[in-house]
């Protein structure tokens, strides 16, 4: 009867180990320096974080998670679901593949196979020197009222509202001349939020009649018309 049980359990578990996971969407990868720890692929549902699958790693460094996706749009890998411990992807269609050290889980990942994301961090890498020079005046501006140089101060302060106008052109531009991707109506969403509504309808104007359609587009759009219903 033992025999039996064993015979059954260790059929159970090699049929379990066996499945294959499916979905339009497959994420690989491997964690260099993880022998043990969950891994969780995750996504907003209307404002809630949720794990759409997950895989438990004993030994393995490498992983697989798969969910079915209907368009483009960002999704999280998070290990043992610490909060800061979470790589952002613009997961799509296909596979898709992600490399990560587990010392360095977060800035060491490198992410193939989504134009999305390639075009994604081709934007970020611009608007991070925005940023930083932003970052600067603010310092500069902080010394200037420091030092009672008015003059200095009104000085600094036009250059970083000229900044922040060539970063909302730059992110404009950039989305416009990619309104055939996702990418697109995320970063207006994301990146120009505050910015003149006329920029956002250029935006929203120059998609593609696929992308219009998209979680990002359709939530662009809802998002515009909020703003000119406020404004009547």
């Amino acid at each position: 009867m033992k025999k039996i049980i064993s015979c059954i359990v260790l059929i159970s578990l090699l049929i379990s180990c066996g499945k294959t996971k499916n979905g339009s969407l497959v994420v690989k990868g491997n964690i260099d320096g993880l022998k043990k720890g969950t891994l969780f692929l995750q996504k907003f549902k209307d404002t809630l974080l949720v794990s759409v699958d997950s895989v438990q790693l004993n030994g393995e460094s490498t992983f697989t998670l798969v969910d079915d996706i209907k368009t483009p749009e960002i999704y999280y890998i998070a290990l043992d679901k610490k909060v800061n411990q979470k790589i952002s992807f613009f997961g799509e269609k296909g596979e898709i593949t992600i490399t990560s050290k587990l010392a360095k889980f977060v800035t060491s990942a490198k992410i193939t196979g989504s134009k999305n994301q390639t075009l994604l961090d081709e934007h970020n890498a611009m608007a991070k020197k925005f940023s930083g020079r932003q970052l600067d005046l603010i310092k500069e501006k902080f010394d200037a009222q420091k030092n009672n140089d008015t003059e200095l101060f009104t000085k600094l302060e036009k250059e970083e509202t000229s900044l922040i106008k060539r970063k909302y052109y730059f992110s404009t531009n950039f989305a416009v001349n990619n309104g055939k991707f996702e990418v697109a109506p995320y970063i207006a969403l994301t990146e120009l939020y505050y910015a003149n509504i006329r920029l956002l309808d250029t935006i929203n104007n120059s998609l593609s009649k696929k992308v219009k359609v998209s979680k990002y587009g359709l939530e662009l759009n809802d998002f515009i018309k909020g703003i000119k219903e406020n404004e009547k």
